[in-house]
This record gives C-alpha cells, sequence and structure tokens, in this order.
C-alpha cells in the first residue's frame, strides 16, 4: 500500500507541530527544516486547515498549530481525508460490473486503515523525540509490512 506524497507531507508537517506544540510553525521554517518545496507544504498546510486539523494564522507572528491536541488526530482518519479515488482504477472499464477487484481492494483497504487507526500523530511524534534521543523509535515499516501481510492473508 502507497499513500501519496501530498499524504506523506501532511503526516510529516503533523507529527513536526505536534513536536513543536508550544508555538507556531512557519511553513517555510519546516519546508526548510525537512528540506521539502514550500510550495508544496503550503497546499499541504492550506488542505489540512480546511479539515480542521491545523490553525493557520497570518501575520507577522503568524504560522501554524495543531487544532486540537496530538492524541486526538488519529493516522487513519487524516489519511482517509487526503487519500481519495477509485482504489482499483476501474472508471471506464467494460468488466466493472461483474469485477471482483474492487471488493478485494476494499477488504484489503479496510486492513490498511485498520492498523492506521491504532495510531495517532501523538505516536508519530513521541517516536520522532525517542529516536531522537537514541532510544527505541516507532517502526513505520514494520506497521507496513503488518498490512501488507494482513492483505496477502485476505487474498489467500
Amino acid at each position: 500500500m502507497r499513500i501519496t506524497r501530498f499524504t506523506d507531507l501532511a503526516l510529516r508537517l503533523l507529527t513536526h507541530l505536534a513536536r513543536h506544540p508550544d508555538r507556531r510553525s512557519a511553513v517555510a521554517g519546516v519546508a526548510a527544516a525537512y528540506e521539502l518545496s514550500a510550495a508544496h507544504l503550503e497546499k499541504v498546510a492550506s488542505e489540512l486547515a480546511r479539515l480542521g486539523l491545523v490553525i493557520a494564522t497570518r501575520g507577522r507572528n503568524g504560522g501554524l498549530r495543531l487544532a486540537r491536541p496530538a492524541h486526538d488526530i488519529g493516522i487513519g482518519s487524516v489519511v482517509r481525508a487526503l487519500e481519495s479515488g477509485d482504489v482499483a482504477g476501474c472508471e471506464g472499464c467494460r468488466e466493472r460490473a461483474r469485477c471482483r477487484l474492487p471488493a478485494l481492494l476494499c477488504e484489503a483497504f479496510g486492513a490498511f486503515y485498520q492498523t492506521l487507526d491504532r495510531y495517532t500523530i501523538a505516536d508519530l511524534s513521541a517516536a520522532s523525540e525517542v529516536d531522537a534521543a537514541g532510544g527505541q523509535p516507532f517502526d513505520l515499516g514494520r506497521l507496513m509490512g503488518d498490512v501488507e501481510n494482513r492483505q496477502r492473508q485476505l487474498v489467500a
């Protein structure tokens, strides 16, 4: 399973904001810290503000901050809000009415989201802090491996 670059950047931005809850973060500063395109991150920030996940304040003392505590922002809900569309690319397919692929993919995505729903932005930000301190980091690779294993079980 893959998420779009847009969603990846959104999760990174939310994680950054969760690590700095006591201040507003400027998009340009976050972009520079992560070596990202400021223009692209600005689009991400605008969408997160539209979704009510961040509060964007304009002006000299402006910036971004989380709209609610990081432990109240589920990763699954963020990904659902940002990822959309036809998961199987079925539009215009002549076999669409008889094909079982969309149902299988919906089941697989269900497993994917079920796993993501177990974690919050606080989990990601805590993992970043632990990793920076030399401790045991949050293993996103393991999480994705769990999802892929579950998908294989569903298809088998």
